[in-house]
């Protein structure tokens, strides 16, 4: 069975570095016969959370939070793509993974960091951890964190240098965590229904 794995990333930088390892994973994950999808926060625009999805009457959500609400509760599992901001997360991920709450319970999230550093976003990832498991979803021990992302990754997402090499060798194990967390969840779902 082919999983449904939704990969979410925030930038809203004109000149977005980061798209090359969101490109990396989406690629990754399809050539291991995934069903995978890249939520581009920028694209879809949100507008900075005012009201949740939840908080609309049925049937009455914006459009483009209708289709995401329809696409979160449809997936398997999650990766989320982010940056580091001022050792923090970027806002344009954070907005958007805010306006929705029970459409994220029970499914795991993996972490895939980068920045132009050598730090590899990794106080990034470290903030996304907790935000992610207080929105119901099991963060997976597995992660990858890349830097200096443009020496890493090419322009269209390929490993390129000894980090390239590095990122090549670690998204495996990466893949096989989330794989393996995402079919132990569809597997207690179809057993017993979540208790809330």
């Amino acid at each position: 069975m082919s999983n449904r794995i939704l990969v979410f990333y925030g930038s809203y930088r004109s000149d977005r570095v980061g798209i090359r390892l969101a490109q990396f994973v989406v690629e990754g994950f399809a050539a291991r016969g995934d069903d995978v999808e890249l939520i581009d926060a920028k694209a879809i625009g949100l507008p900075m959370l005012d009201r949740m999805y939840k908080e609309y009457p049925k049937g009455g959500a914006p459009d483009a939070l209708e289709k995401l609400a329809g696409q979160i509760r449809t997936a398997d599992g999650f990766v989320f793509v982010t940056g580091e901001y001022n050792w923090g997360m970027q806002p344009g991920l954070k907005n958007l993974t805010d306006h929705f709450l029970e459409e994220w319970f029970w499914r795991p999230a993996a972490i895939a960091s980068y920045s132009a550093g050598r730090f590899s976003g990794a106080r990034a990832a470290l903030v996304w951890h907790g935000t992610l498991s207080e929105m119901g979803m099991v963060v997976i021990s597995s992660s990858i964190a890349v830097g200096p992302i443009a020496q890493t990754l090419t322009e269209d997402g390929k490993p390129a240098g000894e980090g390239g090499k590095a990122l090549s060798h670690a998204f495996p194990r990466f893949a096989d965590d989330l794989v393996w967390w995402m079919e132990a969840a569809r597997a207690q779902r179809e057993k017993k229904k979540p208790p809330y």
